[in-house]
């Protein structure tokens, strides 16, 4: 994770905001107009009891009172626009984040993400990007208003006596600059702490919720009950320290802002009595000090919730800033498919070699067989066909051509790739297997299902092909599942067909179904097969070892 400062989280955050500028100005001006009636209101006040008192006013009494009306009026509705402004801006901005977020992350699969925590992963793209709401709709409209608020009320009270306008200045910058600094200070990591805690607990939550019947098997769930509470206990812990500091800013502003109420009548006592102002430069500038610090507590609110905002807008940019393992391959000559190979091929891990000078060739309308020992890298060679890695040593092509030179788009044309784990989506089987090629016919779709074996089970559903199959696919076996996916590689109908461990979770009867549509399928296709079954190599061509470098 890259650590930021607050003020480059800040920047960047910011700048995400160019689309919205004009509504940012407008919540922005509202605000100002209304922090402003809420304090006139009061200093209209003051004129008012001026002029009963019989001091010569720039308005008569009820006119003051007319204007007094009218600024409780405009108060209210410009703070609704504002806060309803700033909401648009706050939850559109939200929308293009996970936007961005969302076409970051298809740029980064699958390489990048499969060795990433899911549960954190689903923190930051629901409960991270959730909590920028806060930097949006109530952080830099609100920075931007104690700003100019600031400029004009140190102006009109600075107006009766240069003194006061500099202790006006003081008073503000100490509650809305040197208070949230200083609480930020003292909240130090917390906010990232917390974040990250808030990530790893969402992981834990995910891993035990999809290993709960192991769990309940061994019994092991009192264990991982006991653990998951203690993970929250100490993320309650980290949070409660962090309100504990927020309420400690809260009282250390009130506490200064009525030092400074205090130190306002001194100083207007003093100048009065030694004749520097009148009765009103007395009067006035009190009121409007007193009445003025709106703006700037909404600064010192912000000094530890700022230090949540910015570790979840950190986390979130880390997202986007990261760089794809391999990037997508456009503006190249398209090709057919006439065969592959791999040549003397090595790749590792983490420094870990997994292959090794291994050398593959796929002719074209051949099966050819993938061997060897778990962990020895057969599934990892068919996704440097796909290009979901590069190739650190040797070369992967496909029609003679490299795929790194093939438009990304291209590749996937050509190649179907069915892995161990076929993933499901939470909607009908039909609309599960129409992603392989969203244009499919219904009789396409069932003609790829009766060669996968599956079409029959299917129809014995309550709901044939409409039939939701749940999240994750749960409600199947892992053969129906399995099943599914080579349906899906059928109906893409791409002529290089890669499958990992295809028959692993099926009888000897659906597996001889598959594979008598695979050597059916060989006069239009090629298919490269990694399996341990003996059964399933008998239809191979040839074969290879990934352990003796091909």
């Amino acid at each position: 994770m890259k650590r930021r400062s607050g003020f480059q989280v800040m920047a960047r955050l910011i700048g995400l905001v160019k689309p919205l500028a004009g509504y940012m100005l407008l919540a922005i001006f509202m605000g100002l107009a209304g922090h402003l009636c809420a304090v006139f209101l009061t200093v209209f006040g003051g004129y008012a009891a001026l002029c009963v008192l019989g001091f010569g006013t720039p308005l008569g009494l009820t006119a003051l009172f007319a204007c007094m009306g009218a600024f409780a009026l405009l108060r209210g509705v410009l703070r609704y626009a504002e806060q309803a402004c700033n909401h648009f801006i706050a939850f559109k901005l939200l929308a293009l984040i996970r936007d961005k977020v969302f076409r970051t992350l298809r740029r980064l699969c699958p390489a990048k993400l499969e060795g990433r925590d899911r549960g954190d992963l689903i923190a930051v793209i629901t409960s991270d990007i959730e909590l920028l709401e806060v930097f949006y709709a109530h952080t830099i409209s609100p920075i931007a208003i104690a700003a100019l608020f600031t400029i004009i009320l140190c102006g009109f009270i600075g107006s009766f006596h240069w003194a006061l306008g500099l202790l006006a200045l003081g008073a503000y910058a100490t509650v809305g600059v040197l208070l949230p600094l200083a609480v930020s200070r003292l909240s130090g990591d917390g906010g990232r702490k917390l974040r990250a805690q808030s990530g790893e607990l969402s992981a834990f939550v995910l891993d035990s919720l999809r290993g709960l019947p192991e769990l309940l098997q061994y019994g092991q769930g009192e264990a991982r009950l006991a653990e998951m509470n203690a993970r929250t206990d100490a993320l309650s812990a980290e949070e409660g320290r962090m309100k504990r500091t927020a309420g400690l800013g809260m009282a250390v502003a009130n506490t200064v802002i009525l030092g400074f109420d205090l130190f306002m009548l001194f100083a207007v006592a003093a100048l009065y009595r030694a004749g520097a102002v009148g009765f009103d430069g007395a009067l006035l500038p009190t009121l409007a000090l007193m009445s003025s610090f709106g703006p700037c507590v909404a600064l010192a609110n912000l000094g530890s919730t700022l230090q949540s905002t910015f570790a979840a807008g950190n986390r979130v940019l880390d997202i986007l800033d990261e760089a794809p393992v391999v990037n997508e391959i456009t503006g190249r000559e398209p090709v057919g498919f006439s065969g592959a190979e791999a040549e003397n091929v090595s790749f590792s891990y983490g420094g870990e070699t997994v292959l090794d000078g291994v050398s593959v060739e796929v002719p074209e309308r051949q099966i050819v067989g993938i061997v060897g020992r778990s962990g020895s890298g057969k599934s990892t060679l068919l996704k440097l066909f796909m290009r979901f890695w590069t190739v650190q040593n040797g070369a992967v092509r496909l029609s003679g051509r490299d795929v790194g030179r093939i438009n990304t788009a291209n590749l996937r044309e050509l190649e179907s790739f069915v892995t161990q784990d076929t993933h499901l989506f939470q909607d009908s089987i039909k609309n599960n297997l129409r992603i392989a090629r969203l244009d499919a016919t219904d009789e396409e779709i069932i003609a790829a299902c009766k060669k996968a074996s599956v079409h029959g089970f299917i129809m014995t559903l309550p709901q044939g092909y409409d039939t939701p199959v749940g999240e994750l696919g749960d409600t199947l076996s892992g053969g129906e599942r399995q099943r599914l996916g080579l349906a899906r590689a059928f109906l893409h109908g791409g002529p290089l067909m890669l499958l990992d461990e295809p028959t692993s979770s099926l009888d000897s009867l659906n597996e001889a179904v598959i594979l008598r549509s695979l050597r059916e399928e060989r006069e239009e296709r090629t298919v490269v097969l990694v399996s341990h079954r003996q059964s399933t190599m008998r239809i191979a061509d040839r074969v290879y070892s990934v352990e003796r470098g091909g």
